[in-house]
């Protein structure tokens, strides 16, 4: 367990952990069932930072929660969203999507896709400067939500190319995962920020499955993660806003 554990803290964060070793055939599977954790301890690091915010103007704030953001996760999820950008977005086969997620080089698709979600993330940061700290704890939810509701679509769609990463997490240990994110559901609102997450991720899932021929991809992983978080993060705001 602890291995899995550390396999996915390894996997999903920068944090400076000890190599994990050699993987083996179906430990990544077994690893995306603590996802959660993951998230949980991307939470804690957005939260910390946003806390010491307090002491910056609300812009400033925002960027550094963004760069706390990126840095913590090492832009793989960032990574998958622009590259998917490239792809579901062109006017091609979903053959030819295929060969764009293959290509290494940023096209206006996914530079376009990824200067509005850092503008998104970056404004919805900003917003959080007027929160108290225990108005903020739901914050530490979000990604551990999204990391969660990726596991659905994990289970559901099938690999768009079987020799990839995300091919070797599919059909990931969502019992496990569920388990572990049951926490969120202990807070005021958990429960709908949780139904968001999931509901965020299907749709995502869907539309990038009928982009590229029925299946899914790592990139589309990555971009669920970060289109779900976008949208909890949204939708959070919204509604505690005024109670802040």
């Amino acid at each position: 367990m602890l291995r899995y554990a550390h396999l996915a803290l390894t996997f999903l964060t920068t944090l400076p952990l000890p190599d994990v070793g050699e993987v083996k055939e179906g430990e990544f599977k077994k690893a995306s069932g603590f996802y959660p954790v993951a998230g949980y301890a991307v939470g804690l690091v957005l939260f910390l930072v946003v806390l010491i915010g307090h002491l910056f103007p609300a812009g400033v704030s925002g960027a550094l929660a963004l760069t706390a953001w990126l840095w913590i996760t090492g832009m793989l999820h960032f990574d998958g969203l622009v590259d998917a950008g490239d792809a579901l977005l062109a006017m091609k086969s979903p053959a030819k999507r295929l060969e764009i997620l293959k290509d290494v080089h940023v096209g206006a698709f996914g530079l376009a896709v990824a200067v509005i979600s850092l503008l998104l993330k970056w404004s919805l940061l900003t917003e959080l400067h007027a929160f108290s700290w225990t108005a903020l704890l739901p914050l530490i939810l979000i990604p551990a939500i999204a990391r969660f509701a990726v596991l659905l679509p994990m289970n559901l769609y099938p690999a768009a190319r079987q020799e990839s990463l995300g091919a070797r997490s599919r059909e990931g240990w969502w019992q496990m995962g569920l388990i572990l994110i049951l926490p969120v559901l202990l807070f005021p609102g958990g429960w709908w920020m949780l139904l968001a997450g999931l509901i965020s991720a299907l749709v995502v899932a869907h539309f990038a499955a009928g982009r590229l021929g029925g299946g899914i991809n790592g990139d589309v992983y990555g971009a669920i993660i970060e289109c779900t978080e976008i949208a909890v993060l949204l939708l959070w705001v919204i509604v505690s806003g005024g109670q802040a």
